[in-house]
């Protein structure tokens, strides 16, 4: 029999260092399996083989939470806005949870069964509708055993506290991730409001991801536990940023971006970018540390390789990958073979290569959130009439 693994607050509560997964809906979309705009998860059930290697190249850097690819698989996101699929929330469910767990299984990796906002609570449903379409996630994590459970990519505590409620029913471990920088959500309530209300509803695990870069977001998670023990509570922390740098956006985060989605390329992390990332969560107090959209393997790996005398130990993927460059001593030109050292990388300052191109941009700034009548869902697809308001704005 395999041994029993240690649960993800046995391990944080230890002062363990976890380390989570990347952005599998950018990463795929990117492969050829993930549509953009929708972003929905189909791919467990189309191409199951593509995210079985993505699991796997993410356990290979290091990562040993393997996170159910469920995002926006709620059944009302699965049919808004014209979008029309063969296969049933359910079935793209349960998919996500085998896949999770055959590549957890080949490693001392956990499955986290995830839910995120959804269509819904943004057209003004009750909060009873909105956690009937949480329960049908969870009821498939439950069947599928996941080892915890994580509410993640809320804009509105309110409604990451209702799914968190939702979560906290199952008994299993809950972590709650909002995806706010320092503003705090997209009603002003302050990340360290939002932590003591999320923790207050049952998570004992808190965090942000996804719409902000890395400090951002460890400035964000710093709030939030600055806010928890002010408040006399105790909890746990995550994060798990944007692969992209973010010092121009606002409230609303890179999606208001002029770059976003398909021109945000120049504004990826290197991987020793996210070795200061890694050192500075886990300065702060955050074990638990990830990524989201733009995370692709190897910044994983580094986020393990910087934080490898903390867990005792490197991935497996550091074998084809030199400590600071070291590999590079191999290599034919002494030009290169002189980059092969710390204080090289850690002092470079990339060049974009756009001579043309500004550094930063102005984000869109709507200023629209849940109740206004330019977010209200629906399933018919979006018209020609909403499309030329949309455009003229």
């Amino acid at each position: 029999m395999a041994p029993i693994k240690k649960g993800i607050l046995e391990r944080l509560s230890a002062g363990e260092v976890v380390i989570g997964d990347g952005g599998f809906v950018f990463a795929l979309e990117k492969r050829g399996y993930v549509k953009a705009g929708p972003w929905t998860p189909e791919a467990t059930v189309t191409h199951p083989e593509s995210v079985r290697q993505l699991h796997r190249e993410f356990l290979r850097a290091g990562a040993n939470v393997m996170q159910t690819f469920t995002f926006y698989a709620s059944d009302d996101k699965l049919e808004n806005r014209g979008q029309t699929l063969k296969f049933t929330g359910a079935q793209i469910n349960e998919a996500a949870c085998d896949l999770a767990r055959e590549v957890a299984s080949e490693g001392d990796a956990l499955v986290a069964g995830g839910i995120c906002q959804t269509p819904s609570y943004l057209s003004c449903k009750s909060e009873k509708e909105v956690k009937a379409i949480f329960k049908k996630q969870v009821d498939v994590f439950l069947k599928k055993n996941v080892d915890f459970l994580i509410a993640e990519y809320f804009e509105h505590v309110e409604e990451a506290e209702w799914a968190v409620q939702v979560l906290k029913a199952t008994g299993k471990p809950v972590a709650a991730s909002m995806c706010i920088g320092p503003q705090g959500d997209m009603h002003g309530v302050s990340p360290q409001e939002c932590a003591v209300r999320l923790v207050k509803a049952g998570a004992q695990i808190v965090g942000v991801n996804c719409h902000f870069d890395p400090l951002t977001c460890v400035e964000a998670v710093k709030l939030m536990k600055e806010g928890v023990e002010k408040a006399g509570l105790k909890a746990h922390y995550m994060v798990q940023p944007l692969a992209f740098h973010t010092p121009d956006c606002n409230c609303q985060g890179f999606i208001d971006l002029p770059e976003f989605p398909f021109a945000l390329e120049p504004r990826i992390l290197t991987r020793w970018d996210m070795h200061k990332y890694a050192r500075e969560a886990y300065k702060v107090g955050i074990r638990f540390i990830g990524g989201c959209c733009g995370f692709e393997p190897y910044h994983i790996r580094a986020v393990a390789e910087e934080l490898a005398a903390e867990r005792g130990f490197l991935p497996p993927g550091s074998d084809k990958h030199g400590s600071w460059g070291a590999g590079l001593e191999m290599h034919t030109k002494p030009w290169v073979r002189a980059r092969s050292h710390r204080d090289y990388w850690e002092n470079i300052k990339p060049a974009s290569g756009r001579p043309l191109c500004p550094s930063m941009s102005t984000p869109e700034g709507w200023g629209v959130t849940r109740g206004h009548a330019d977010l209200l869902q629906h399933k018919e697809a979006t018209t020609a009439q909403e499309m030329k308001h949309e455009c003229d704005f």
